[in-house]
C-alpha cells in the first residue's frame, strides 16, 4: 500500500474548476451551458501583447532563463508599481512566477507550520485556506462582511491576532466579493499593525486595476512602515487577459527574497521565456486594452446587479471591484451549494456557492460577469424562470 503524508489530505482545491469541467461535460452532451463560474476574462489577450509573444520564440528566447525573472521585466514590474502606485521598488525585489497562485504557495509554506496562525479573508480565494491546512498551521478566517460592503475591517482583523499569528493575507479588489476596502479602513489596519511586528502580511492585489464608481484601490506598496514584512502579489492574468499564459510577479522584503528564490528553483525553474517578453509588451505597451475592459465590465456589472435584485428572494450589493458580483440568496430557500449545482443542471447555468469561499459564504452565490452581456441576460433570464417554477430540495 502506497502511504502518502497526511499533508496531501488536507489540501482543497478550487471549485471553479470543477464546475467549468462539468459544464463542459454537459455541452459535450449536447446542452446550451452559461459559464458564470469561472474569473476568466472573455476579451482575447491584447494583439500586440501576443505578437511580442511570437517574436520572442521567433528571436531565439527558447531556453531557461533566471529562476526570478529576465531583469527587463523585473524592470518593467518596477516602472508599472511607479506609474500606478508612485512607489519606488528596486527590480531586485521582484521576482516573476508562473501565475499569483505561486506567490500565495511561496508566501504559506514560508510561515505555516504546525501550532502557527494564518489569518485569510472569508469569504476569500480558497486556495488560501487549502494551503494554510496543507502547512499545518490553523487557518483563522476574517469575516469579510456584506453590511460593510465585502470591505474587510480593520478592528476585527487586528483583534484576531495572537501570538501565534505568523501571516495576515489581505485581498483588495476582493475575490469573491467585489469588494474594495477603504484607505481608512487600510490605514487603521497598518497602525495596527505596528503592536504585531512579528507578522507578515501577503496582500493580494491581482484585480488592482479593476474599480468602479469612482472607487480607487489603495495598494499596501504604499506603507513603508511594513515593507520590510510586506509580500505584493500581481500579475498579468486579470489585467491583460493573460489567464493561460501563467504569468505573476510579486515584490518581497530583502530578507525573504533568497527563500523564494530557492523555492522557484525547487518549484519551477522559471517561468517560459516568451511569455516574458510579452509581459513587457503588456506593462510597456498602451493601456488603453485595460481601460476598456475594465469600461465594458463596468457596463456588465450594471446589468447583473439590476438582474440579481429583479430576482424572486435575490439582492445584492454593487460590487466596487474586480468582476465577481456576491449575491445573498438567503430568502429564495435554498442553500448555496444545492442551488448553484441545481442551476447548472436544470437551468445550464454556471455558478458558484458561496460556502466554496469560506464558512461565511452560507447564504450567497458567485457569478462572474466575464463574460458578455447577452449571456449574462441570457443567464438571469433562465434563473428567474428557474426560481419562480423550482422549490428547494
Amino acid at each position: 500500500m502506497l502511504h502518502v503524508v497526511p499533508a496531501f489530505s488536507r489540501i482543497g482545491e478550487e471549485n471553479a474548476f470543477a464546475v467549468l469541467a462539468r459544464a463542459q461535460a454537459l455541452v459535450a452532451q449536447g446542452r446550451d451551458v452559461i459559464n458564470l463560474g469561472i474569473g476568466q476574462p472573455d476579451m482575447p489577450t491584447p494583439a500586440h501583447v501576443v505578437e511580442a509573444g511570437i517574436k520572442a520564440l521567433r528571436d531565439g528566447h527558447h531556453g531557461y532563463t533566471p529562476a526570478v525573472g529576465i531583469l527587463p521585466l523585473r524592470e518593467a514590474v518596477a516602472r508599472d508599481i511607479h506609474r500606478r502606485h508612485g512607489v519606488e521598488v528596486s527590480p531586485d525585489s521582484v521576482m516573476i512566477v508562473p501565475g499569483g497562485k505561486v506567490t500565495m504557495f511561496m508566501a504559506i509554506l514560508m510561515f505555516g507550520e504546525p501550532g502557527a496562525e494564518i489569518l485569510y479573508p472569508d469569504p476569500g480565494f480558497p486556495i488560501y485556506r487549502s494551503m494554510i491546512e496543507f502547512t499545518g498551521a490553523t487557518p483563522v478566517p476574517v469575516p469579510i462582511r456584506e453590511e460593510n460592503g465585502f470591505a474587510f475591517s480593520a478592528a476585527e482583523t487586528l483583534a484576531l491576532i495572537t501570538p501565534k499569528t505568523r501571516l495576515l493575507i489581505v485581498n483588495s479588489p476582493a475575490n469573491p466579493t467585489g469588494g474594495v476596502t477603504p484607505k481608512a479602513e487600510i490605514d487603521a489596519l497598518v497602525k495596527g499593525l505596528a503592536d504585531h511586528p512579528d507578522v507578515a502580511v501577503l496582500s493580494d492585489e491581482i484585480y488592482g486595476t479593476m474599480t468602479y464608481d469612482g472607487e480607487r484601490h489603495h495598494s499596501l506598496l504604499k506603507y513603508p512602515e511594513i515593507r520590510d514584512r510586506l509580500v505584493y502579489l500581481d500579475g498579468a492574468s486579470k489585467t491583460y487577459a493573460m489567464t493561460g499564459w501563467r504569468l505573476g510577479w510579486s515584490v518581497w522584503p530583502k530578507p525573504l527574497y533568497d527563500a523564494a528564490r530557492k523555492l522557484a528553483v525547487n518549484a519551477h525553474s522559471c517561468v517560459n521565456a516568451a511569455t516574458q517578453w510579452a509581459g513587457i509588451a503588456a506593462l510597456d505597451g498602451p493601456q488603453d486594452c485595460v481601460a476598456e475592459m475594465v469600461a465594458a465590465f463596468d457596463r456588465r456589472r450594471a446589468i447583473v446587479v439590476d438582474g440579481l435584485n429583479a430576482l424572486p428572494g435575490v439582492s445584492c450589493i454593487a460590487p466596487k471591484g474586480a468582476f465577481y458580483a456576491f449575491p445573498n440568496i438567503s430568502r429564495t430557500g435554498w442553500k448555496a451549494k444545492p442551488l448553484a449545482a441545481t442551476l447548472l443542471e436544470e437551468a445550464g447555468v454556471a455558478v458558484i456557492g458561496g460556502p466554496d469561499f469560506g464558512v461565511h459564504g452560507e447564504g450567497y452565490i458567485r457569478l462572474s460577469y466575464a463574460n458578455s452581456a447577452e449571456n449574462i441576460r441570457r443567464a438571469l433570464a433562465r434563473m428567474e424562470t428557474f426560481l419562480g417554477a423550482r422549490q428547494p430540495g
